[in-house]
């Protein structure tokens, strides 16, 4: 038995924006999801954040890509159906899915609820999936996954600017408090003011925590200082602003996706302060020793976050009133904004409104 929605027919045909080739192009594309099974949550997708991950995979930027590719993982929408066994939601939930959408719940990784870690974790688009097919992402009108891997939206959340929290949001919340830069009165330093960069901010403040934007743009203060509250802005090409400034943080996160210099960020960073990368540079960053030795610093990554801490940082978001600063578009406008993320032109995520233009736009 599938409990669902009197009007709603059991899905079968989606349809979606795909990119065919490397030129990353995307186009209408019409396919098959799966059908609801019993531990699934079937729901409308009303929005879908842009990643700068999403331009990366449609050119094949990583060298993973597969044809034709749905992007999007930062999906928002309302619960048309549910499988006979799903016990956490119901129709007329508001609900989304973020990075991954399977794992195997048995390793280390995911016994601690660190299923993004999972050795066979699961892409929310561009992987296999356990039957053999392709997952196809958020560019698209319907959505199946299991129900471990849905997050429940709050009521006092906008949907729109809510979606890109399942992957900006987490991927800068999570490192916060893995790496303990989340305690009141520490300095943090955020690199970057785009789609992660804001949200990091956005997070540390929230958090009692003293932020100083790191950017190569000093026409990005007012709005570091003035819209998102940041408490100081430093340019990262002024030698004497950064010399000033060194030795004074306990941390930094780094949003930033392109090859930049590391050594000039590890010295801002006090005795053990910590450089946590969330960015991915197509290209390996350059990374001496010595800079790391002259203090015990350390260098870290992270990447999202498992289920439970995505719905804690979506919890946190709602307490907080945190939500992306988005610039909501209709599908058809997909490629001009794939254009305008490799030019940083966006303030500061694109969401498209899937709900209300993709049907018009087949």
């Amino acid at each position: 038995m599938v409990a669902k929605l009197p009007e709603e027919e059991h899905p079968k045909q989606a349809f979606g924006w795909a990119a065919r080739d490397e030129s990353g192009v995307l186009s209408p594309f019409t396919f098959s999801r799966r059908e609801t099974g019993e531990k699934d949550v079937c729901f409308k997708v009303l929005y879908c954040g842009m990643c700068h991950s999403d331009l990366h995979m449609v050119k094949n930027e990583w060298g993973t890509s597969t044809y034709p590719l749905v992007p999007g993982h930062e999906i928002v929408g309302v619960v048309t159906e549910v499988g006979s066994k799903v016990e956490k939601f119901k129709a007329g939930d508001k609900v989304g899915v973020g990075c991954m959408v399977g794992s195997c719940h048995s390793c280390h990784n995911c016994t601690n609820n660190l299923e993004n870690y999972c050795p066979e974790m699961i892409l929310t688009y561009g992987a296999k999936y356990y039957d053999g097919t392709t997952t196809y992402g958020g560019y698209s009108n319907i959505m199946v996954a299991d129900e471990h891997f849905i997050v429940r939206i709050p009521d006092t959340l906008p949907l729109d600017a809510t979606a890109p929290l399942l992957c900006a949001g987490i991927t800068v919340y999570s490192p916060l408090k893995h790496y303990g830069l989340n305690k009141p009165g520490m300095h943090v330093g955020v690199v970057g003011l785009g789609g992660l960069g804001h949200m990091a901010v956005k997070f540390a403040k929230a958090m009692g925590v003293k932020v100083t934007v790191i950017s190569t743009s000093p026409s990005k203060k007012q709005e570091a200082v003035e819209h998102l509250g940041a408490d100081s802005f430093l340019v990262s090409r002024d030698q004497y602003q950064m010399k000033t400034a060194m030795g004074t943080m306990d941390g930094i996160i780094d949003t930033v996706s392109a090859m930049h210099p590391l050594v000039p960020l590890i010295g801002l960073l006090k005795t053990s302060g910590k450089l946590v990368l969330v960015g991915a540079p197509e290209k390996p960053l350059e990374l001496p020793a010595f800079p790391l030795l002259m203090g015990r610093k350390m260098v870290g990554g992270s990447c999202i976050g498992g289920m439970k801490e995505t719905q804690e940082m979506i919890d946190f978001a709602a307490k907080h009133n945190i939500a992306a600063d988005i610039e909501v578009i209709p599908i058809e406008d997909v490629n001009t904004a794939m254009e305008r993320i490799l030019k940083a032109d966006v303030r500061y995520r694109f969401v498209i409104d899937i709900g209300n233009t993709i049907s018009s736009a087949l």
